[in-house]
């Protein structure tokens, strides 16, 4: 399975196309716009969210609302449709694709920002929504969160107690998309903060996905390991500059005795994904030697403050090479909590592509036979 993106942001929409999704999937449209809503709404969002109403339509790939294997095309239309009468820009923005952009392609500033908006992320995130749909079929549970905000992060003591169902209750109280809802003003006040001075904060988001059978992946060749998917599926993502699967940052400081996970038999798991066999305590994050080994994977990705700032930053005017500040366009103060959303689901994606790697087949039955559920 493959899946791309096309459109820009202030474009007539954004396209998703899901190649080689099997067939016999009756999909869940409520459930896409959801997420779409979710991504929109999330804390820290600009005005630009005030325009959209995000809802998928889907061009191709169903058949009387159940998917029938051909290319899937997902449509989110743009109410915000002025790409090309919007002013260009002459202030190529630190921290975006404007000045590299235009460099490579030799064009002005508007149409590579147009592209390389996060709005983007639209597509990726209604294609993912899709795949859980799937996933979800098949005993497999995906949830993203914000972990931290700033210089401040807020879990709870227990986290890796807690399945699915409890980090999505916990979620679905939290404006800001975090597991601790009773923090949510200390995280509020941050952006409030960076708000006021026309500044951005950045931040971590955290996704787990739940019963991932043993072998998603491979070790045999270096473009098959799992942990690579999703770490350049995850650095894809507009804004995030770091990725950690399980607890890798800072392990270069333990020892090995330490640092890694021991393995136990459980007699009581023996017909479950692990097999038996558990780890204790998951700093691995559920993948060694590029396959998945049964406990939860555990991701971690680093968002950095959004470059667009209300009070500019030093830049040099394209006409007169003079130094200057940026102009502001529309944007976000924090795009922390939409990027749990966009992580989500491109987890869900990747994850969805290595269990039709590993178990194949043309219709959601027969994969549903092949893993057992």
């Amino acid at each position: 399975m493959n899946y791309r993106t096309a459109g820009e942001s202030h474009g007539h929409g954004i396209l998703g196309l899901l190649e080689g999704f099997p067939a016999g999937l009756e999909v869940d449209v409520a459930a896409i716009n959801a997420e779409l809503k979710r991504r929109q709404t999330a804390c820290g969002r600009g005005g630009r969210q005030n325009i959209e109403s995000d809802k998928v339509e889907f061009l191709s790939g169903l058949w009387r609302g159940v998917t029938i294997g051909s290319p899937i095309a997902l449509w989110v239309k743009n109410k915000d449709f002025r790409i090309d009468t919007a002013p260009d820009l002459f202030t190529p923005r630190p921290g975006h694709a404007d000045l590299a952009g235009s460099i490579k392609y030799d064009l002005p500033i508007r149409p590579i920002l147009e592209r390389a908006s996060a709005r983007e992320t639209a597509g990726r995130v209604a294609a993912g929504a899709l795949t859980k749909q799937l996933l979800t079929l098949w005993g497999i549970e995906v949830v993203g969160f914000v972990r931290a905000i700033a210089f401040t992060e807020i879990v709870p003591k227990k986290l890796d107690e807690l399945g699915p169902a409890e980090l999505l209750k916990l979620r679905s109280e939290s404006k800001v998309l975090g597991i601790c809802p009773d923090e949510d003003s200390f995280f509020e006040a941050l952006i409030a903060v960076a708000e006021e001075g026309g500044d951005t904060v950045g931040g971590v988001v955290e996704v787990r996905a739940f019963g991932l059978p043993i072998g998603l992946g491979s070790h045999v060749q270096w473009d098959e390991r799992l942990d690579g998917k999703l770490a350049q599926a995850i650095m894809s993502i507009q804004a995030v500059k770091g990725v950690q699967i399980g607890e890798a940052f800072g392990n270069q400081t333990q020892a090995g005795a330490a640092y890694h996970d021991f393995i136990a038999y459980d007699p009581a798991q023996e017909q479950s994904r692990t097999q038996g066999f558990v780890r204790t305590p998951n700093n691995a994050g559920g993948i060694e030697g590029g396959m998945t080994n049964g406990q939860p994977l555990v991701l971690r990705a680093y968002v950095k403050p959004i470059p667009t700032l209300k009070k500019g930053l030093p830049t040099v005017d394209l006409r007169t090479k003079e130094p200057t500040l940026t102009v502001y366009e529309r944007s976000d103060v924090c795009a922390v909590s939409a990027a749990s959303v966009v992580a989500e689901n491109i987890v869900a994606l990747e994850l969805a592509k290595a269990i039709l790697v590993k178990y194949g087949g043309d219709s959601v039955d027969e994969i549903t036979r092949r893993i057992g559920q």
